[in-house]
């Protein structure tokens, strides 16, 4: 990546009457102590193109947003501010702001990420665009699709090839992963900027293993177009086909570019490393069009590489500004934590055989910052109990728990209820988080699908014995699963004529006496509300579900009573079935077609499976957050002491097996014609450790503990190369001691 340091380019723009200046005083800054690097930028004429280089915790994105201020205390409209990202949550600095500050609150300035944008234009230019981009109704509206309808629409089209046409028939994974590889491979294609119907001979051009993995990359191709071609015909858009419309039909259309120059005159893009090639091709062409740009880019950055972020690509954006200023001084990081920083880097490097200048060697103040267990430790449960107990030590010193996060690669149930088990017993509240979590594997979401299902028995949905227990154990208060399971095999008659449950009256007095009969007396009023709805045929399950959760389930005596996370989860559930309804309902004509029976289905077999992002925007400050790596690190946002859980997995480095597509080789940077070998690989794989150990530290302030144990979760014995990197950082911070 290029590096500047701060200075200043002379330019003489010709400012017009009307042009805005620069205020009189720094009003804009409230007080804030402001370091030189942001004091520089805030010096800079308003009719500027300036980029801002430096780590993670430097102050670039608060300088950001003081620069935002600058504009528009200066005179400039809110409405003619871009904030460009490369995802919705990044932009919330900006509006926060705007929020926090009274001066500015009326202040409505544009936040898009790429994706936002083309939606955005489609929508507005469909009528001028639709016939040319081959759209089979262009006089018809447009449908966007949400990641569940694409999702949904892939196994539409992709299912009938796997079962009757033998697609895929050598691979094992579950089905929901095909689908949701495919349309990473259109994402890609539209992100990198290639056509999609490329993807296999690009793919094959890189393999070096068995003759049978082509046949999938050849399968995989067969599925992405016509997957398209039933795009095309319905006026359906997913993610791909909305970027590669707005980039080839729209940005080159005079119209749409003249109404975006003309509506957008000042811009602010954020992590550009973190954003896509054709991003950056977009801003390239755009930004001599500004009155003033502002961009903004991390060090040893990039971990959105996966979803396609390009590096290189934004850093040659540098040479499209005047101004290049470098923030050098990390806001962030105690001593301990630059000298491990400094450590890990040096190591790594080395591993990379690239060469290390200078002292390399970190200090003793390493000692301090990386806290590792005092003995060897064996077994993967003790493990966690050593993380909790080094939580509870540091709330009882006085570390708020939201200054606390316990990261792992990959968060999955077992280690999230057994680290949430331990918190709990020490009475520390936590907040998990994992983007990647099905809607189906929430309590909440199965607790009111199974209802649901109960409800609809014309669906063929009924479910199992086993899961209406759990359904109704968290349901109904005071009812723990022993009772659950006999009150079900008392009153569910799945085979019956009548409605599938029976009254509370229909259980033997025996058992009625050890439900207790404040329970039957909550079961039959949900019993006879499920009745009562069942009955009305022109319900569907959206609202059917809103008001089974605000008429029952939110009120006393039921589960979800003061539940505010259950709640939030029904509103995500809700909002998803809206969404799958609106764009479902227009494209599946026949008789017999039911959205909320579809919708179930799919949510059971693993195909709906977005979670939205509204409830993990903003960390609770008084409870231990619990997340994957890189959630984290794309929340951006620095915390005291992180946790390092199960070092020794070289899932923190390892690329994920995904055998119908491929991060690296659909990447402009890959070669046609280059294999794709082991050494590839390991370089990946180092620079990939490289990039989230360090990103990590940007975003540490005091220390960093460190688990490991000599088996893994799953009881085999592995020793990572991250294990290898931090013992020997910690080695020789012991050779700088006296």
């Amino acid at each position: 990546m290029l590096s500047f340091r701060a200075e200043v380019v002379s330019h003489a723009p010709n400012y017009t009457r009307d042009a805005p200046r620069d205020p009189p005083s720094l009003a804009y800054n409230k007080g804030m102590l402001l370091t030189t690097e942001q004091e520089l930028l805030l010096d800079q004429p308003i009719r500027s193109k300036i980029s801002i280089q430096g780590s993670a915790g430097a102050g670039k994105t608060t300088a950001g947003v003081h620069w935002l201020k600058k504009l528009l205390y200066s005179g400039v409209p809110a409405h003619q501010v871009l904030v460009f990202v490369p995802q919705r949550t990044l932009a919330e600095p900006y509006l926060a702001a705007l929020r926090e500050e009274v001066d500015l609150a009326h202040s409505l300035i544009t936040t898009v990420t790429l994706g936002g944008l083309a939606r955005r234009m489609v929508d507005l230019f469909w009528p001028l665009v639709s016939r040319e981009a081959g759209f089979a109704k262009p006089a018809e509206p447009p449908h966007f699709l949400t990641l569940e309808t694409a999702q949904y629409y892939m196994a539409h089209i992709a299912r009938p090839l796997i079962e009757q046409e033998g697609l895929f028939a050598s691979l094992t994974i579950n089905r929901n992963r095909i689908y949701s590889q495919l349309l990473d491979n259109l994402n890609k294609a539209a992100i990198v900027g290639f056509p999609h119907q490329e993807l296999s001979a690009r793919l094959k051009s890189a393999w070096i293993g068995n003759i049978e993995q082509l046949n999938i990359y050849d399968d995989a191709q067969v599925c992405v177009d016509r997957f398209r071609q039933f795009c095309l015909e319905h006026n359906l858009l997913d993610f791909s086909l909305q970027v590669e419309v707005f980039l080839q039909h729209l940005w080159p259309l005079g119209l749409c570019r003249d109404y975006l120059k003309n509506t957008y005159r000042h811009l602010i893009a954020d992590n550009l490393e973190e954003d896509t090639p054709v991003s950056h091709d977009v801003l390239r062409e755009w930004l001599p069009a500004f009155e003033s740009a502002l961009l903004i880019f991390d060090e040893d950055a990039g971990f959105r590489s996966f979803l396609g972020a390009d590096v290189d690509s934004a850093a040659s954006l540098h040479a499209q500004c005047e101004t290049h200023l470098w923030f050098q001084e990390n806001l962030v990081n105690s001593p301990g934590i630059a000298q491990l920083k400094k450590g890990i880097r040096t190591v790594i490097q080395r591993l990379q055989g690239r060469p290390v200048t200078g002292d390399a060697s970190p200090g003793e103040a390493i000692q301090e910052a990386l806290v590792r267990p005092g003995e060897s430790i064996k077994l993967f449960p003790a493990m966690i109990s050593w993380v909790a107990d080094q939580v509870s030590t540091l709330i009882a010193e006085g570390v708020p728990p939201g200054e606390i996060v316990l990261l792992a690669p990959f968060m999955p149930d077992v280690l999230r209820f057994s680290l949430g088990e331990q918190l709990g017993q020490r009475g520390i509240s936590y907040q998990s988080h994992r983007p990647s979590r099905a809607l189906r594997d929430e309590i909440a979401t199965q607790t009111l699908l199974s209802l649901a299902s109960v409800a609809f028995p014309g669906w063929s949905l009924l479910p199992q014995r086993a899961n209406l227990a759990l359904a109704l154990m968290h349901a109904i208060e005071g009812l723990d699963l022993v009772r659950a399971q006999l009150l079900t095999n008392q009153v569910y008659r799945p085979s019956s004529s009548d409605f599938p449950l029976q009254p509370f009256e229909q259980v033997s007095p025996e058992v009625r006496e050890r439900i207790t009969f404040s329970v039957g007396e909550r079961y039959d009023r949900l019993q006879r509300w499920l009745e009562m709805a069942s009955k009305d045929e022109g319900l569907i399950l959206d609202f059917f579900l809103n008001r089974l959760f605000g008429e029952v389930f939110s009120q006393p005596g039921f589960g979800f009573h003061d539940d505010l996370d259950g709640a939030n989860t029904v509103a995500t559930l809700i909002e998803s079935i809206q969404k799958f309804r609106w764009t479902v309902d227009k494209h599946q004509p026949g008789a017999g077609f039911e959205v909320g029976r579809e919708y179930i289905q799919m949510v059971r077999d693993g195909v709906i499976a977005a979670q939205y992002i509204r409830s993990w925007e903003q960390r609770a400050p008084d409870a231990v957050f619990m997340a994957p790596a890189y959630t984290f690190l794309l929340g951006n946002q620095p915390v005291d002491v992180q946790f390092w859980l199960d070092i020794s997995s070289p899932s923190w480095y390892q690329r994920l097996d995904q055998p119908l597509t491929h991060p690296y080789v659909l990447s402009r940077h890959w070669e046609a014609g280059q294999l794709w070998d082991a050494e590839n690989e390991l370089d990946a794989a180092q620079e990939t450790l490289r990039r989230l150990t360090l990103g990590l530290l940007n975003r540490c302030r005091k220390k960093v503990y460190v688990g490991m144990s000599a088996l893994d979760i799953r009881g085999y014995e592995n020793r990572g190369l991250m294990v290898r990197v931090i013992t020997e950082a910690w080695r020789q911070s012991l050779r700088r001691m006296p």
